[in-house]
This record gives C-alpha cells, structure tokens and sequence, in this order.
C-alpha cells in the first residue's frame, strides 16, 4: 500500500511539474506578446475610371518616438493598386505581421512615383510632391491585446485626393482616414501530458478550427469568430489516452479566452 501510494505521488509531482512549465509558456505567450496585425487598402468612391497609387512600403510606430519608432511591414506585393477595385466595402489585403502588443500612434505610407489617373479612357500621370513619397505620416490611435488579430484598413477618398490642376494635369493629394478592429477573439489552453499527442478541435456550427499543441501542450486559436464554441480533444490512437470534450466556451472580440488546462487520461 505506502509503495502504491508513493507511486501515485510521483506520478502527480510530474504532472503538476508539467504543468507549471506549460503554464509559464502560457503566460509568456500573452502577456508582453504579440498581435497580429492585418493591413488592408479599400477606397471611397470616386468620378474616375481609375486611379493607381503606387504603395512602396508601410511603416507603424508603435513608440513615443516619432522620429526613430519606426517598424517596417512588409508588404505582400508592392507595387500599383486600383484603388476604384477596392470601393463599397471590398479591400485587399496589403501585409499580415506579428507586433508587440501595445499602442500603436503613427502609420507611415510610402508611395512611389508610378501613379495616375484614367479620365474618360485617357490616362494621366498623377504628380506626386516628394514628402508623399518619402513618407505620408497617418495618425492613429489604437490598442492591440496580445494573441489577438487586428485589421487596419487604410481607406482613400479618391474622389478628394485626386486634384486637377488645369490643361490636363493631375495633382496625388491622399486624403485618408485610417481605422482598426479586432478581428474575432482568441482561444488558447493547455492540454497534457505531452505523451498522449492530442489534437486540438474548435467547432460552432459548420465552422472547425484546428489546432496542434507545442511539445508542452500549449495551443491557440485566434481571429474565432464571437460565440460559442466546443473544443474536441483528440488523443493519438496509438497511445491509449482517452478524447475528452469542453463544451460552450464563450468567445467575445478583442478578448483572449483562456480554458482551463485538460489533462487526458488513459
């Protein structure tokens, strides 16, 4: 009996040690992390057949610095965008980046000099001054949580930032308004011990996420749709542990849903 009992002790310690180090993991990954951050370019309407901007690169400051708190994006193409493709709620996305969480206070938009305007079939260079293409600096004030995704939309008003000048010329003045918005929320959680292989399911509905642990259980959804969710935990066939189920977990936006950490048994 006390050689029993001294094995079923061992056998918690371990777990519990397990478990200590997944959680550490846990809290490194959400406080002082990273969000994800989508960048996205849409447009106003406006009285032209089209107008192309040519978007060289993006920079974000998420810093009280605003001369040398300046983070690079990388953009997923640069180059010329129709901005008329992008009117009545249609955008497209420009970059998808991991950043501190935090502040963020300043954009940065970068154009280039490849930029014109069709009027009625006929195609106009747009003059671009030459601070636009060094940087035009865009305000904005939003707060970015850790584990969560964000969208920020850089939103043109064609109609008002293409000025003719007189004898078919065209001056590039951006007016633009930029905004953000958490994009779902997040689920995350711990699932042991590591030997039973688990995977992880979300389910609400017809929608299914999928997830596969670190090698200390730790997993993660994010950008999940608000409401609420089952999670399936489904242990390697091979290793005897039993599935287990976690029914109803809320999803709110902008928040990260921790679940309790799930341990499967054999």
């Amino acid at each position: 009996m006390k050689k029993n009992i001294l094995q079923f002790l061992t056998l918690c310690l371990a777990v519990l040690a397990i478990a200590f180090t997944a959680c550490n993991k846990n809290d490194k990954s959400t406080s002082g992390g990273t969000a994800k951050l989508e960048l996205r370019l849409t447009d106003a309407p406006g009285n032209y057949d089209a107008v192309y901007v040519d978007i060289q690169s993006v920079k974000i400051n998420a810093t009280t610095d605003s001369s040398n708190g300046w983070t690079d994006v990388p953009l997923i193409k640069p180059g010329v965008y129709n901005l008329l493709d992008f009117r009545n709620g249609i955008d497209t996305l420009l970059a998808s980046v991991d950043i501190p969480a935090g502040k963020i206070s300043q954009i940065r938009l970068v154009l280039g000099s490849n930029n014109s305007v069709v009027v009625d079939g006929v195609s106009y260079p747009l003059n671009t001054p030459s601070a636009q293409q060094s940087g035009l600096k865009l305000n904005l004030h939003a707060d970015l949580t850790a584990g969560i995704v964000y969208r920020l939309w850089i939103d043109f008003d064609a109609n008002k930032s293409v000025v003719a000048t007189g004898s078919g010329k065209f001056n590039l003045k951006p007016v633009i308004r930029t905004y953000s918005e958490a994009t779902g929320g997040t689920l995350q959680g711990t699932v042991l011990p590591p030997d039973a292989k688990a995977t992880v399911m979300a389910i609400n509905g017809t929608d299914t996420l999928y997830a596969v642990p670190s090698l200390l259980g730790f997993y993660r959804f994010a950008g999940v749709t608000a409401g609420s969710w089952n999670l399936y935990f489904v242990a390697d066939t091979l290793t005897g542990y039993q599935n287990f189920n976690v029914g109803n977990v809320s999803v709110q936006t902008g928040v990260v849903t921790t679940v309790p950490t799930v341990t499967l048994i054999k």
